[in-house]
């Protein structure tokens, strides 16, 4: 009996400068499955599905959507023939409501012409209520949470009536709350008949929902198997070609001497409201302290104000026993502050910039990097920039050259760290080093991060990863509403201790 697939792509091959992104890919899913599409990052999922969804156009190959063959221009063309996609970095207004979002190119109108917000309030709500996504039609984006957010990209494409739905990374930014609610909707959303193409690099989430997964490496489709018959290991090693090793090995810490402390910190956040209240916390020479916590308990903030973002409201830092609590961001950097922040487009790259560029940001003013003290030296960046490459297995299609924005996320990630890495200063901030990468990727930094610790450097280690902080850290902060609840050693607390520490 011939099976019955929603879609099929037959010899698909989309080549950028430099890079061949899918290289005569042909990929088929089944009806009402969930179909997982693994690789690591710079494999072509997300190439490939940007194709299914006329956001790119193929070189070569063929599309067929339930036998037809089809040809999709573009994203309009897409959603006529019920295909959705749920994007990594979503692609909402703002300043508009939820309601106003998710009808937004396809709005009701009265009987004289106009948006009938009155309908599409409704019919967001009957939405909202059939899958199970709550959301206020009435709330601004800019007001909710990422994973709120989420759900109204989810909306989105149900709104438009789609029964082919691609998530892509759909599970980057959430909290682990926000993962299991988006897994639990996924599952409904396959018993309700759709489709779906899951991308992601957690191998938890693809043994958890999907029936079968399609693995991805340099552009070509190594295999596709059912999950069911699949350990996590295999998956893992099909993806980056070899076995991969999910616990980091470590040497015993040497810990030194305080190289951060944090005296009754108390900072606001954008809204004015208290968001780190009189924590106090020291990370050492020698050792990576975690802190763990539930999204939105002061973390960020903690952030803004050791590297400069944000006002201090009261309480001190030091830095090697200097004050550092009102010194420019600048003097910071200089003074040995190295971060590897959470929002790598907001704060670390510039997406114009190519790599040696990027590579740079911090100390463009550095003699090296400049001619005559008034000139930037762009040929001593690019050299920068081809040094980090070698040494930090970046895959750059047209090296140094390469622009930021357009690499992997996976390669923009290994930029950053590379660069602060390369600064060589005393303390170290990783804030969720991993978030969105593939188990490859993950390995390889989190062995840099220890090795940075047996070099000697202070690391901090922001994560809502629980098995990153049990794996990584020698001490474990756990922070609830602003404030450090409890500090232990590693190996002297359970994940389910940290857990209730955490909802305290």
């Amino acid at each position: 009996m011939p099976e019955n697939y929603a879609i099929e792509m037959i010899g698909i091959t989309k080549r950028f400068p430099g890079v061949l992104a899918n290289d005569g890919i042909t990929l088929r899913v089944r009806e009402n499955e969930v179909l997982a599409l693994l690789g690591e990052n710079g494999a072509g999922k997300s190439t490939l599905m940007s194709i299914l969804f006329g956001s790119y156009d193929a070189d070569s190959g063929t599309i067929r959507i339930r036998s037809k063959e089809v040809r999709i221009k573009n994203p309009n063309v897409a959603t006529d023939l019920g295909i959705g996609m749920v994007h990594q970095h979503f692609k909402l207004v703002e300043n508009y409501t939820v309601a106003e979002n998710i009808v937004l190119g396809r709005e009701p109108r009265t009987k004289f012409g106009t948006f009938d917000l009155a309908a599409a309030r409704k019919e967001v709500l009957e939405l909202s209520e059939r899958y199970g996504l709550k959301v206020n039609p009435d709330d601004k984006i800019e007001d909710i949470t990422v994973g709120m957010q989420q759900r109204v990209e989810i909306l989105k494409v149900l709104y438009r009536r789609a029964d082919i739905i691609i998530f892509d990374e759909p599970t980057a930014v959430l909290t682990p709350q926000e993962i299991d609610e988006l897994l639990e909707t996924i599952r409904l959303l396959k018993a309700q008949g759709k489709t779906i193409v899951l991308i992601t690099h957690k191998l938890k989430e693809i043994k958890a929902v999907a029936d079968r997964c399609a693995v991805l490496r340099h552009g070509k489709l190594i295999d596709t198997v059912n999950v069911a018959d699949t350990d996590e290991g295999r998956l893992a090693e099909l993806m980056v070609g070899r076995a991969v090793n999910f616990e980091i090995e470590k040497k015993p810490a040497k810990i030194g001497s305080v190289v951060l402390k944090v005296e009754n910190l108390c900072v606001k956040n954008a809204r004015g409201i208290l968001a780190v209240n009189n924590l106090n916390m020291e990370v050492r020479s020698g050792e990576i302290l975690g802190i763990a916590g539930v999204d939105g308990n002061g973390q960020s903030e903690l952030l803004y104000a050791l590297t400069g973002l944000s006002k201090v409201q009261s309480g001190k830092i030091f830095l090697n026993g200097e004050d550092i609590t009102n010194s420019s961001i600048r003097h910071r950097i200089e003074r040995g502050i190295c971060c590897v922040p959470e929002d790598r487009k907001r704060f670390a790259l510039v997406s114009e910039f190519d790599v040696g560029e990027n590579s740079a940001l911090k100390n463009y003013y550095d003699a090296r990097y400049t001619r005559n003290k008034i000139f930037l030296n762009k040929a001593a960046m690019h050299e920068n920039g081809e040094k980090m490459i070698s040494a930090f297995d970046i895959r750059a299609g047209q090296g140094a050259a390469t622009l930021a924005g357009s690499m992997s996320g996976g390669n923009q990630q290994k930029v950053i760290i590379a660069r602060e890495i390369e600064l060589n200063g005393p303390f170290l901030i990783f804030a969720q080093p991993t978030r969105g990468l593939d188990v490859g990727a993950i390995e390889y930094i989190r062995r840099r991060i220890v090795a940075e610790r047996d070099a000697g450097k202070a690391v901090l280690l922001v994560s809502f990863e629980l098995d990153e902080i049990m794996n990584l850290c020698d001490r474990i902060a756990t922070i609830s509403k602003g404030a450090i609840v409890g500090t232990h050693n590693a190996g002297e607390v359970s994940e389910r201790e940290i857990g209730l520490m955490m909802g305290s």
